[in-house]
């Protein structure tokens, strides 16, 4: 495992346990089987929906972005505030918002016939 996600386990502590899947050359961060993070070149973005994105927009945290097929592609991960990595009850605080935010966007199961 990346000694980046080896580093996150601690730095959310407080949260609770998470778990990294590798992705598209990265690595998706769950808690509870919901991806409220994204690890792109040892860089920590969190997840982001309408309800919480203004917390980081308000302190000039950029989304997540990529180039395909030519064009900006940006998601609705934003970089992680910086004092997370410095305060364990910051870490919790925010990883919680991001959470809920992959669990308000998760997408509705179908029921079984």
């Amino acid at each position: 495992m990346n000694e980046f996600i080896t580093y996150l386990t601690d730095v959310f502590s407080a949260f609770g346990p998470i778990t990294a899947k590798r992705m598209f050359g990265g690595y998706g961060i769950y808690h509870d089987g919901a991806m409220f993070g994204l690890v792109g070149n040892d860089t920590l973005y969190m997840k982001t929906d309408e309800e919480n994105v203004e917390t980081f927009t308000s302190r000039g945290l950029p989304p997540f972005e990529y180039t395909k097929k030519g064009k900006i592609v940006k998601l609705s991960y934003y970089l992680a505030p910086e004092d997370i990595f410095e305060d364990p009850q910051a870490a919790a605080q925010w990883a919680r918002r991001s959470y809920e935010a992959a669990l308000r966007n998760a997408a509705p199961k179908k029921a079984k016939k």
